[in-house]
């Protein structure tokens, strides 16, 4: 599926998101939840910190937050926005909460290799259209989408 100029403009506001997050010390990933007119509903910087938690993904946390909010009847009109691809976890996250499309930036590969084995990322290479397809019901993915740019803050972040 195709992007629109208004699913750039959200992901890249990920992007400064992810770097904001980058200027905390906390892991440079975020996530937007925007309703099917791109109105932004929520957003979610990575969680790992204060209590070093290794799942407070930024996208397993929002979609926590947007099940507790949301339908998932509503949901499945929303779009996920990430700067990097969902995880495993975060896929599953999505999948549960009922969105209905996902945008990302970085894949799961890309940052893989830039992370290595990082204790604090141990990054699955798990495409996140594969989660989605064991599932139930269709969710859009879109993605990646402005890789480079994605993963600029990963580059120096885990550097």
């Amino acid at each position: 599926m195709s992007h629109t100029e208004q699913d750039i403009a959200l992901l890249r506001k990920t992007f400064t998101l992810a770097e904001k997050a980058a200027a905390q010390g906390v892991h440079p990933f975020a996530a937007i939840l925007a309703d099917s007119q791109g109105q932004v509903l929520m957003e979610q910087l990575n969680a790992y910190l204060p209590d070093k938690d290794m799942t407070g993904h930024a996208e397993r946390v929002l979609m926590t937050r947007a099940s507790q909010t949301y339908s998932p009847e509503f949901l499945a009109q929303c779009t996920l926005f990430t700067s990097a691809e969902p995880c495993a976890m975060c896929a599953g996250a999505a999948y549960w909460a009922g969105i209905g499309r996902v945008v990302y930036g970085a894949s799961e590969k890309r940052l893989k290799a830039l992370t290595g084995n990082h204790p604090e990322n141990p990054t699955l290479d798990l495409p996140c259209r594969d989660v989605f397809a064991a599932g139930q019901r269709d969710v859009i993915v879109v993605g990646p989408l402005l890789e480079d740019e994605a993963a600029e803050v990963h580059e120096v972040f885990w550097g």
